[in-house]
Order: C-alpha cells, then sequence, then structure tokens
C-alpha cells in the first residue's frame, strides 16, 4: 500500500521551510519515526521524521525547495519489505501531530509565516463577517498576535485570498479599524532595486529561515512601535571583582558566571521595581497588561542569526542559576535545538555586544515586549575622586535602554536605568547562590 508523506507541523507560526537535507533515496526501507528530511525553519534546522514504517517508492522535493506545510514531500510503500513497525503503530498510524512535536525546534517569536499580498482597500470589505463556529483561515502566529492584542478574529475581516486574516489585519482592526499604512513610522512598500549588474557582478544568495523571520520581526517592530533609546554609564569595577570572585562557584556548576548572567539578574529585579518595563500596551481595549512574572530574553549571536531564548520567572533564580540556564540555552541555540517554549514568553530582552565592541547602540523594541536593555564593552577610564581629589582609573559598562514610548516617558526610562547602573555598581544586594 502506498503512502503520501506530507510536511506535517513543525511549530506553532511555521507554514513552510526549505528542505535542506534529504536523508533517505529510493528503494530505502525506512522505520516509524526514522528521519527522512531535514528542515530549515525560521529559527532551526528539524529533522522531520516518518509516521509509517515502508519503502521509498519515490521523492518529490529537492534540496534546496521551499516547501508549504501539508505538501507531499515523498511516497512510501508499505509492506513485508519494510522495517516492521509495532502492532499499535500497524494498527493506527501516528497522527502529524506527534512527529511534528518531536521535531520541532522553531522559534515562534518571528513566525514564518509570508505575509499576503494586501488587496485594495475597496476589498477588504467584501468578506462576509464569519460566525463564531466558522473556521478561521489564519496562520498560528496570527492567532497568537490576535490573542496578545485582544481582538476577537472572528470579527476581523481578512485581505488574504479567500479572506485569509494575516497580522496586518490584526493590528489593523486592533487600532480601531484605521487604514492600512497608518502604524507609526514609515510603512511605504520597498523600492524596486537598481540592476546592480550594470556596475559590476553580483552574486545572489537566498535568505535563511532565520534571516527572513527577522526582516519580518524587526519591520513590524520599526513600523509599529515609537522607540527612544536612553544612555547611561555604570561604575562596573565592584562588578567585575564580583565576577571574578565567584566565577569558581560557577563553574563548579559547569557554568561561566558572564557579564550577561549577572545583567539578567539586574534586570529581573527592576523590572520588579519599575512595573511598566514589564508590561504590554492592549491597543484594542485601550489597557495596559502588568505581567506578575518576570521573563527575560537573552540575544545570541549564532552563526545562523540572532536567537532570543527565555530565561522563566529569572527574579527567583539565583545569580549562579541563571549563569547555568544561560549557557545551557545559548549552547542549544547556536546547535539550534531550542524548542518552541524556550523561546516565548519574554517581556523584556538583554543584547550584549559588548563581547565583540562599540561604545553604544540602539537596540529595537521587539513587540509585544516595551523595552530592551542594550549592553556595549566596558573599559578603563579615568574618574574623578571627590575624597581623594585625584582621577583613579575605573571600570565603565556603557549601558542603553529603549523603549516603547506610548508607556515609557523619558524619565521614567532614564530612572529606570540610573537603577540598573547603581545594581552593576553595588552587585552585593545581588543574590548570590554560593
Amino acid at each position: 500500500m502506498a503512502t503520501e508523506l506530507k510536511l506535517p507541523e513543525v511549530g506553532e507560526g511555521i507554514d513552510a521551510g526549505t528542505v535542506v537535507g534529504i536523508l533517505v533515496a529510493v528503494g530505502d526501507a525506512v522505520s516509524v519515526d526514522q528521519p527522512v528530511l531535514e528542515l530549515e525553519t525560521d529559527k532551526a534546522v528539524v529533522e522531520v521524521p516518518s509516521p509509517v514504517a515502508g519503502t521509498v517508492a519515490s521523492i518529490t522535493v529537492n534540496e534546496g525547495d521551499e516547501v508549504p506545510i501539508g505538501t507531499v514531500v515523498m511516497t512510501l510503500d508499505e509492506g513485508a519489505a519494510a522495517a516492521a513497525p509495532s502492532e499499535e503503530a500497524a494498527s493506527e498510524p501516528a497522527p502529524a501531530e506527534e512527529p511534528a512535536e518531536r521535531a520541532a525546534e522553531p522559534a515562534p517569536e518571528a513566525s514564518s509565516e509570508p505575509a499576503p499580498t494586501p488587496a485594495p482597500a475597496a476589498s477588504v470589505s467584501s468578506a462576509p463577517l464569519r460566525t463564531s463556529d466558522a473556521p478561521l483561515p489564519a496562520a498560528p502566529s496570527v492567532r497568537r498576535l490576535a490573542r496578545e492584542l485582544g481582538v476577537d478574529l472572528h470579527a476581523v475581516q481578512g485581505s488574504g485570498i479567500l479572506g485569509r486574516i494575516s497580522a496586518e489585519d490584526v493590528r489593523t482592526f486592533a487600532q480601531g479599524g484605521a487604514p492600512r499604512g497608518a502604524a507609526v513610522g514609515t510603512t511605504a512598500a520597498p523600492q524596486p532595486l537598481p540592476d546592480f549588474s550594470q556596475w559590476g557582478e553580483t552574486e545572489r544568495a537566498p535568505m535563511s529561515g532565520i534571516r527572513k523571520a527577522t526582516v519580518r520581526s524587526m519591520t513590524n517592530a520599526w513600523t509599529t512601535v515609537p522607540m527612544v533609546t536612553h544612555f547611561d554609564k555604570a561604575d562596573a569595577t565592584r562588578f567585575d571583582a564580583l565576577r571574578k570572585r565567584f566565577k569558581g562557584a560557577a563553574e563548579a556548576r559547569g557554568a561561566k558566571l558572564t557579564p550577561t548572567a549577572i545583567l539578567v539578574g539586574i534586570v529581573a529585579a527592576a523590572l520588579r521595581k519599575f512595573p511598566d518595563f514589564n508590561a504590554s500596551i492592549d491597543v484594542a481595549n485601550n489597557e495596559i497588561v502588568y505581567k506578575k512574572y518576570v521573563n527575560v530574553g537573552v540575544a545570541v549571536d549564532t552563526p545562523n542569526g540572532l536567537l532570543v531564548p527565555v530565561i522563566k520567572n529569572a527574579d527567583q533564580k539565583s545569580i549562579i542559576d541563571l549563569a547555568v540556564e544561560l549557557g545551557e540555552l545559548a549552547q542549544k541555540a547556536r546547535d539550534r535545538k531550542l524548542t518552541p517554549d524556550e523561546m516565548q514568553g519574554g517581556n523584556f530582552s538583554v543584547s550584549n555586544l559588548g563581547g565583540i565592541g562599540g561604545t553604544g547602540f540602539t537596540p529595537i523594541v521587539n513587540p509585544p515586549d516595551v523595552a530592551i536593555l542594550g549592553v556595549s564593552r566596558g573599559q578603563v577610564e579615568p574618574i574623578w575622586d571627590a575624597e581623594s581629589e585625584t582621577f583613579v582609573p575605573r571600570s565603565t559598562m556603557p549601558l542603553s535602554v529603549s523603549y516603547d514610548h506610548r508607556l515609557i516617558d523619558g524619565a521614567a526610562a532614564a530612572r529606570f536605568l540610573r537603577w540598573v547602573c547603581e545594581a552593576v555598581e553595588e552587585p552585593f544586594l545581588i543574590n548570590l547562590d554560593t
């Protein structure tokens, strides 16, 4: 009996992926749950397993193909020659959701759902209102956005093909039905590129899944959030001494006590003291959502692009615990083994470029967050000591906080960052598990 193997769902908000590896050939025998494809999604390369046992009869995709979820990727002949499945598997083939969960390694923060081409404004209202029982033509990422904005998708008119609802439709509805393009910032369509070959040789390379997701999420952030960045500088002399003093305790737990780990602990305490920075804006209901939990995302530079795993309940963990968890998450990010849950639920992010260089930068807020901390390279500077009336060498740490000006005022941002600086300068206030 021939069985079509369709590309299963591999994570929330992912509608397609790029085939980067075909692990079997025509004529190969495969067993239940044996990986047959490697698929690149927004945030990871995942293995796609076979839900049945059999012999590969045909393969309908090639490496490099971008394949939508539900596409037939190969055909298997189930028979005596195939690896024998268990009695349970033989009587009831595994549903698509099961292998998808086993293989899922995506990052839901930035969906791979391609935004449908907006229809003319006149056609937006042409689709009839849906009833509560009607199926909703919207991707999981769009459903998640609707939940975050408090939007009832049944009331949203989709502008896509057959009324498909896009993220832009949800945001437009949340803003009270404002015309398209009314979001903060420029929403002009990209201008056509010139023919660069007229000036010299060029080469084109397809975007990776992570890069495509970054394009979407950063465009959304820049066009919907009025951002301002505030800068300050902390005296990190005691901070550095404390880190060196307790790095052995972290190493005993198999982790490195990095500046970022300590900063996550400081930020977690700051978010408790300044709840506006641990909140989100519900535009649809004109409300502010204050979160009673503190989840901190940490930007990780990987060979495949920027990933932001999330440390949950960071305010309830010691600095050593944070160092251990951060090390584990960073390694999983570099290996592209992060699970969807490890990429979701962040309230605030920390982006540390100090290991690379720079004197300051303006990180971009990732909505529904309302702020993000940037850390630049520290250096030793002469600082005036009023007691000795001389300049003394001190380690300094440049910090910046970008914030959503709809919720956070400039004075509040200055107070927040000054509190963080003072916590860096007085590190003995930090809870250390030694």
